[in-house]
């Protein structure tokens, strides 16, 4: 595992109640996904039939992106075409500030955590607030979003009332989830009655009729769509999907593998302004076009950002998402960070990863996540110096019988040392969140000699 995400994941969710809490606040995601499926008679072969989806509108996505932009515009939007991250942000400051619009609403967009439109904008004079409740506990917390649908998970709540006390002026020692949520409707209402401007991402869009769907169970997204002049809609070009019919297979699939519920509380379809308003639809690549064409990797690309890989993985479960230091946490971020991360570190996640295989099996699309790792692992992902050596250390034991004899010979002895936690132990980061078993006392040549003895005359 990258040692940033051990010494992230130690300082964000340190031992104890807390990182317990996460984990069984996230497992627990996890446990009504499947109780969803199983109510649901149809629900793999509508993972089957969402995989041959996904599958086939990447194969055409350079038709579906050139469609869609024509029956959006026809429906009165105006579509923008964003290269990469910088170029996204452009786009939208441009239309805001040709517009005098100062205060923004945002509804939850991981393309635009992924491509840091709020500094951009705050750097610029532009007040961007967050809506949806996660996402402005974390706002106000001056933090990242930690989880794909649940932003603020890894916060208590006596950490919200807490913040709320600070920054909503609620009373101090407030927890009721209630209470707090009520401050924060209030907050937020005239946030949205003050609002120049809009933006949103989209969950899907629609080819056909170029349409945007958006998912929500607040209703904040419509609500900041429907009350300034200026809607700004920020999605990513994978986000394109042929028609209506197949809108149908992936709704039934997203909430239940994200929360267990059998629909979202909202779903809007968005075709074209409404009368007297603007919409504009920035498609933004940022590296999807080059995942794309990688044939190893491009099935990535199908992702409906629901979340289910991260409520199952035991990495996520006890690091938490800020251990990631990538904008998308989990193994979907693992398996993404590569192609469109842009630092040494991030392109190193893959190595962050049990391999365990359980992404894989709650998917709702069936990407083959643990073997997209296998295959990032395979090609020149960057290495700290730990794994390097360790590599090394272990391909070289490994390919000597005398040497390994020797190394198990070296760790049973230093295992009384190395399993104990305390200061300086080299091994501690990896121990703080595992338990080691007991010794094995002799080696398994050692017992079967006996044993081979004790049998003969």
């Amino acid at each position: 595992m990258s040692a940033g995400l051990d010494r992230r994941a130690l300082a964000v969710l340190p031992d104890g109640e807390r990182r317990s809490a996460h984990d069984a606040a996230v497992f627990n995601l996890r446990e009504k996904r499947d109780q969803a499926g199983r109510a649901e008679p149809d629900f793999e072969r509508l993972r089957e039939h969402a995989r041959a989806l996904k599958a086939h509108a990447l194969d055409h996505l350079d038709l579906l992106l050139e469609r869609f932009e024509e029956n959006a515009s026809r429906a009165g939007a105006v579509v923008h075409w964003a290269e990469d991250a910088p170029a996204l942000n452009r786009i939208v400051h441009q239309l805001l500030e040709s517009r005098g619009a100062r205060r923004v609403v945002k509804s939850k967009s991981m393309l635009t955590e992924e491509c840091g439109l709020n500094p951009y904008l705050e750097s610029r004079g532009v007040e961007v607030v967050d809506t949806d409740l996660g996402e402005r506990i974390v706002q106000l917390a001056s933090e990242p979003p930690s989880h794909i649908i649940m932003p603020a998970i890894h916060r208590s709540r006596e950490d919200i009332g807490a913040l709320f006390h600070r920054e909503l002026d609620v009373p101090p020692g407030e927890t009721d989830p209630v209470r707090l949520t009520e401050a924060a409707r209030r907050h937020l209402r005239s946030c949205f009655l003050g609002a120049d401007a809009a933006i949103t991402g989209a969950n899907f869009a629609v080819a056909e009729s170029g349409t945007l769907v958006v998912v929500t169970n607040e209703g904040n997204a419509d609500l900041g769509m429907s009350l300034p002049g200026l809607h700004v809609a920020c999605l990513g070009l994978e986000k394109l999907i042929p028609g209506l019919a197949d809108l149908a297979v992936l709704l039934r699939l997203l909430a239940r593998s994200a929360t267990g519920q059998p629909i979202s509380v909202y779903t809007s379809l968005v075709n074209g302004p409404r009368p007297g308003a603007e919409l504009h639809i920035v498609l933004v690549d940022n590296g999807r076009t080059r995942l794309l064409a990688d044939e190893r990797h491009r099935r990535a690309l199908g992702c409906i950002r629901c979340g289910a890989c991260l409520n199952t993985c035991p990495v996520y479960r006890r690091a938490g998402g800020h251990a990631y230091g990538f904008a998308i946490p989990g193994p979907i971020g693992l398996v993404l960070a590569p192609a469109l991360g842009g630092t040494e570190e991030q392109r190193g996640l893959p190595l962050a990863s049990t391999l365990c295989g359980s992404c894989t099996a709650v998917c709702p699309v069936k990407i083959d996540l643990h073997e997209q790792l296998i295959s990032w692992r395979a090609s020149d992902v960057p290495r700290g110096l730990r794994e390097r050596l360790l590599s090394r250390f272990a391909a070289a034991c490994l390919s000597s019988p005398a040497l390994y004899a020797l190394a198990g010979l070296a760790l049973r002895a230093a295992w009384p040392v190395l399993s104990r936690r305390w200061p300086g132990n080299p091994a501690g980061p990896w121990l703080a969140s595992r338990e080691l078993p007991t010794h094995p006392g002799a080696s398994f040549r050692a017992r079967w000699r006996d044993r081979v003895r004790g049998a003969g005359p």
